[in-house]
């Protein structure tokens, strides 16, 4: 599979086509997405004349750098006639009317959409084993779990289907399983992206981003996916940026901040051993190491399941078989409706973080849970800055852990949520941040390391992946599938 700059180059020069490229994604997912389940949709029709017309546009003259470029969706973004489950059976019969505005800018850009992305349902998961469709399976070894919530999208980019797609980030979910599939992907600062149709779980913690092999091809996706839009209340209006300008810069003299909590009890040896040797190349590439503390880093778990159940149950209460998604065929009284409707529509893990947000909004708990849950949010998000007073970038492990077997945490919901603990602090403080493949486990398991920038240091914080990558490979493995 070439990157997407290879695909970009190619089809430029007139060396391949876009009914060639798309024709050999598709075989690949009719050979291994039965396996995998990464993808919930696929329209070989619909892709084939797309790139058909893409051909055709190129032959007339047109020449954006996108056209024709096979691309998956999270199935998380809104787009026409597509259906958009966000893997829910609440939303199974939902084709959307619209088109959000990561999907409009994809195909503004002339990309060609092969089909929709599993994920865990609302995006709630560290797994991907939440999704109404059934668990996605990790490429690499097909026992274990590939990450959530956008695990589809990752299994899908590692398995070779599209050389892109589309993520989202509420507590780590685009750079889990990014680590978890041996690829790349950035969540960027909140408000880059706009959310507008992109079905909402935590409103002040997703963020949507790019997932892909390499960070040159994160960055060429990151400048059609971001930009302003007014329809979106939280989108910064900001003038556009060139996430790829920093791509050829050098290191040398670059500070990396090593926070002491991130390498602390609980991290995996050869997690741990494979972050260090990370590093020790940026050191030889010119970077500095600056050891740093991020000493609230232990109060993002309980911050975040706070804050993110409480704005889930705020969300989905627009799922109640009315408004919007699944209603029950059971008769009875509207509040019957209204219950069997969530209790049928709603899978276990969305049920947990809607009553645990419901809890802690009510009277009384509020102020005890809610409020002091935000003001932990605030110094979260303080010794970032202060962190960022001493260094350029911070550097750690994604997760504790590398990819753990399919059901093997399912009865232990608490040991899930301890796996987010150096992703969570991210999203708390709308951070910037992203996963970078650095070796294997001995079981062959994939390692990512994070990379976490100051607001709006996308375009740096991508060039420092891009230099690491220009002398080491572990982003050009692939799985046998």
């Amino acid at each position: 599979m070439k990157t997407l700059k290879q695909q970009i180059d190619a089809l430029a020069a007139g060396q391949t086509t876009s009914v060639a490229l798309v024709t050999e994604c598709l075989a690949q997912i009719a050979a291994h997405n039965g396996e995998l389940n990464a993808l919930v949709t696929v329209d070989a029709d619909k892709a084939l004349a797309a790139a058909a017309a893409a051909d055709a546009a190129r032959a007339a003259g047109d020449t954006r750098p996108m056209l024709g470029v096979p691309l998956i969706h999270k199935d998380i973004f809104c787009h026409e006639g597509w259906k958009t489950s966000c893997g829910s059976k609440m939303l199974d019969n939902f084709i959307a009317p619209y088109s959000s505005q990561v999907a409009e800018n994809c195909d503004a850009a002339g990309f060609v959409v092969l089909g929709r992305a599993n994920m865990d349902e609302f995006a709630m998961g560290s797994a991907n084993e939440n999704s109404y469709y059934g668990a996605v399976k990790n490429p690499w070894d097909t026992k274990a779990v590939p990450g959530g919530s956008s695990g589809g999208s990752a299994a899908a980019v590692a398995a070779g289907f599209a050389a892109v797609a589309t993520g989202t980030d509420t507590g780590g979910s685009i750079r889990q399983p990014a680590a978890f599939c041996g690829i790349t992907g950035i969540k960027p600062t909140y408000g880059i992206v706009s959310r507008f149709g992109m079905v909402a779980f935590a409103s002040s913690l997703d963020q949507g981003g790019p997932m892909a092999k390499t960070a040159e091809d994160c960055a060429l996706m990151l400048n059609v996916m971001a930009g302003f839009d007014e329809r979106d209340s939280t989108s910064l209006e900001r003038a556009k940026e060139d996430y790829t300008r920093d791509l050829a810069a050098p290191l040398a003299g670059l500070k990396i901040g090593l926070p002491r909590e991130y390498f602390a009890e609980g991290l995996d040896a050869e997690v741990a051993a494979a972050i260090t040797a990370a590093v020790e190349q940026y050191k030889l590439l010119g970077a500095t190491i600056v050891d740093i503390s991020l000493p609230n880093t232990k109060l993002a778990i309980p911050s975040y399941y706070v804050i993110a159940p409480a704005e889930a149950s705020s969300n989905l209460s627009r799922f109640d078989g009315v408004r919007y998604g699944h209603r029950t065929a059971k008769t009875g009284s509207l509040d019957d409706m209204y219950e069997q409707t969530r209790a049928e529509g709603f899978g276990a893990e969305v049920k947990r973080r809607i009553m645990t947000g419901a809890y802690v909004l009510s009277h009384g708990y509020y102020d005890a849970y809610y409020i002091k849950a935000q003001k932990i949010r605030r110094l979260i998000a303080n010794d970032f800055q202060a962190a960022f007073a001493q260094c350029d970038v911070i550097m750690g492990p994604v997760t504790p852990t590398t990819a753990w077997n399919i059901g093997e945490k399912n009865a232990d919901p608490i040991a899930v949520y301890l796996e987010d603990i150096y992703t969570l602090g991210v999203n708390l403080a709308g951070l910037p941040g992203m996963s970078v493949p650095v070796g294997f486990a001995s079981n062959g398991h994939p390692i990512g390391l994070q990379i976490i920038g100051n607001y709006f240091s996308e375009a740096k914080m991508l060039g420092v992946a891009h230099q690491y990558q220009q002398v080491t490979d572990w982003h050009c493995k692939s799985p046998a599938l």
